[in-house]
């Protein structure tokens, strides 16, 4: 029996939510929001490759933002300017020349306000198979690899120190971000797709007691925003995209003020 739109929407978002909470966590952690924007901005020049290579649209996509945030992170580590400068240059530009391919390129069509803040009420039962997929991979690999990034993000040179391989599982975080990208760009859109990492993990840093607790909490508060984003968007006919970023700010807003209201009870 088919699933109704609204059921794969909701579906689909809960499962990029529930890859995106540990993700998104790690990335804050690392202070690595920048690259992550970077990332996502560059998810539309792989989708014109993809495109033009004739791939299958998520084969396509996801090898082509691996090679980018590949790119991306050799680009980040060259010491002539600052990262902040260099990702920022690499974002805008990655994103103009992805917009002037789908627009000039023959033989490609691409539906860029889709691409750019997201359909998920288009989310086929084949884009829920990918997104499942998706989740295996990054939830099994992430644990495996959890208690060397909190090494690493309490200490590196220590974690170097007892064993850590620190260059190794950088490598797999970057490949992992470029993944959910790839898959979560259909969803949310190019411009909003580092927002669902950055802004659930964000309000669970408010509350959390400690990492774990933390990226599960993130993955609940990004399941939360999916909720609330998809029925304001069926109530009041706005984007769902945008929708599900809006709550999920309101949800970071709503657990400052918590902390607050904790903090001046004491």
């Amino acid at each position: 029996m088919s699933l109704d739109f609204m059921t794969r929407a909701i579906l689909a978002g809960a499962g990029i939510a529930l890859a995106a909470g540990p993700l998104g966590s790690i990335i804050l952690w690392r202070r690595m929001a920048n690259f992550g924007d970077t990332l996502a901005h560059s998810t539309l020049l792989g989708l014109c490759f993809a495109l033009l290579l004739n791939i299958h649209i998520y084969i396509g996509l996801t090898a082509i933002c691996i090679l980018m945030a590949c790119l991306l992170a050799l680009f980040s580590r060259q010491h002539q300017l600052a990262n902040d400068t260099v990702l920022c240059i690499l974002a805008y530009t990655t994103l103009a020349v992805g917009l002037i391919l789908a627009t000039v390129l023959p033989g490609i069509r691409i539906d860029l306000l889709a691409y750019l803040y997201g359909d998920i009420l288009a989310v086929s039962e084949a884009d829920l198979f990918w997104i499942g997929a998706v989740d295996l991979i990054a939830l099994v690999t992430l644990a495996r690899i959890w208690r060397y990034v909190v090494s690493m993000t309490v200490h590196e040179d220590l974690a170097k120190v007892e064993g850590v391989p620190v260059v190794l599982v950088q490598w797999i975080l970057v490949v992992l971000m470029a993944i959910v990208f790839a898959v979560a760009m259909k969803l949310v859109g190019v411009l909003l797709i580092t927002a669902l990492l950055i802004i659930p993990a964000s309000a669970a840093r408010q509350v959390a007691k400690s990492p774990g607790q933390m990226a599960i909490l993130a993955s609940i508060l990004g399941i939360i925003s999916v909720f609330g984003g998809i029925h304001l968007s069926g109530q009041w006919d706005w984007p769902a995209g945008p929708a599900i970023v809006v709550t999920a700010a309101v949800v970071f807003v709503l657990s400052v003020l918590s902390t607050w209201l904790i903090k001046f009870q004491r």
